[in-house]
This record gives C-alpha cells, structure tokens and sequence, in this order.
C-alpha cells in the first residue's frame, strides 16, 4: 500500500448559515499521527464531520484532498472506501445488526468483489483483535453498540480500524468517558497500526490521552482555526498551564467560533 496524504486547504465550512470553520489549513501524511487539541466551541468535531462529509455541515470554500483526489465530491460511503475512517465521539446503536455481521461487511466494502474475506480468516482475525482490546468475545454475536457501556463501544471502534486498516483514521474524542484502563487498551490498539501506510488525526481535550499516544505533531483550534502547531512538548505544556498563555501570546479574547479573530 502506497503511503496517503489528506491535505486540508482553506478550509470553511458552515452549519445553518453560521461559520465555524473559518480557514483550517491541516496536512497528515502516512506514518503521522497528528493531535487537535482546543477547547470546546472552537471548531474541532466540525472538522471531522466535515472531513467525513456529515450532511449538516455545508463547505463553503477550500479543498480536502486525499492522494489528490477531491474527497469534497465524493459521498460519505466513497470516502470510506478511498480510506478515510471517522471513530465517533458518540457511536452509533444499530439493532438487528450483528457487531460480527458489521465488521465483514465493512471488510469487504473495501475489497474488489470476487475478493471478499473468507468466514475463517475473517474470524481468525477478529478473534486476534478481540484479544488484543481484551474485549469479551461474546460481543460479536450482540447488535453493534446495543446496550454497550461507553468503554465497550470505544473499544469497538478501535476493532472496527484494526480490522478495515484504513489509510487515514479521524478519531474525535475516542478518551471521551473512559477509565484508566479502557483508556490503555484503546491507546494500545491505536498503537498498533502505526505504519507507513497509516496517518492519524486524534481529536481530543487532554493530554491524557496523549501519555498513551505519543504524537508526532499537535495543532490548537481556537476561533474555528488552527492558531498554533508544534510537537508533544506542546501538549504537555497546555496540560501544565492550559490555554490561556495561548489566548495571550495571540491576542484572543474569545476562544471559541463566535468570534473572529
């Protein structure tokens, strides 16, 4: 697999006529992995909505490129299969919908036809990666996030990126409502699919995460925009000071996309 790149050009994009992405300019190569980190309000998950092409969310200007191709004229199902993959915040609950039956199904979506997983190898894999997320193997035959707790459906999209390898995964917030240990355990399966052929954009309000995960560059959203970018170092000094060293070093008052800057 060639190595990809999604590139995030002038980016701005509007929900109900109001502005929140106001020029997101974002480059992530294959072998990176890239955390946005911001407060709340100021543009983050909008960003991975947008990328994924969530109908709410209208472009206005600017481009998003994956290898050079146009991921704005494609709909959300071609992004999936370009290799684009969206971790949700907050994952749907499909009843009637094995998490078994979902993850084949979304194996072969990404397979020529007449190339489709066998029901062995499909299983052998996904029990490995079950194991790997110390996930109870009963989970598989239940419907997908039904009556799931917030860690079992974290760790549920993690098993969904190691099972379909994407090129490049968005996951916004996935420590949201974790403990320490589901909080390990999805940082290790992240981990994992660290390659050449695998960038990495890790939305996410704490450096908790990134104790686990140690990225490779780090972007702050503020006012629906990246204001600043650097490497972990980065992270570590927000967890020790927060933001507002940021807000004053840049003149900001409002943080958040109600204001422009």
């Amino acid at each position: 697999m060639a190595r990809s790149t999604l590139e995030i050009k002038d980016l701005h994009v509007e929900i109900e006529g109001q502005e929140i992405l106001k020029g997101v300019n974002l480059t992530i190569n294959g072998g990176e992995f890239h955390a946005v980190m911001g407060p709340n309000g100021t543009g983050k998950s909008t960003l991975a909505s947008a990328i994924m092409g969530h109908p709410k969310y209208e472009v206005t200007k600017g481009q998003i490129l994956l290898d050079g191709e146009d991921v704005l004229e494609m709909e959300v199902d071609e992004r999936a299969q370009a290799g684009l993959f969206l971790a949700m915040q907050y994952p749907s609950e499909i009843s009637g919908v094995t998490t078994s039956d979902f993850l084949r199904s979304s194996v072969n979506a990404h397979r020529e036809e007449g190339d489709e997983i066998s029901l062995m190898k499909f299983i052998k894999e996904m029990d490995s990666a079950m194991d790997y997320l110390e996930m109870d193997k009963n989970m598989a035959q239940r419907y997908l996030n039904e009556g799931f707790s917030g860690g079992e459906k974290k760790r549920n999209e993690i098993l969904q990126l190691m099972m379909i390898q994407p090129a490049i995964a968005i996951l916004d917030e996935i420590d949201s409502g974790l403990d320490i240990d589901a909080l390990k355990v999805v940082a290790k399966g992240i981990n994992k699919m660290r390659s050449d052929d695998f960038g990495c954009l890790i939305i996410t309000h704490y450096q908790r995460l990134l104790d686990y995960i140690t990225p490779d560059h780090v972007h702050i959203m503020m006012q629906g925009r990246v204001v600043k970018s650097g490497g972990p170092e980065l992270a570590q000094r927000l967890e020790a000071e927060g933001y507002e060293w940021i807000k004053k070093e840049l003149g900001i008052e409002d943080e958040t996309v109600g204001q422009n800057a």
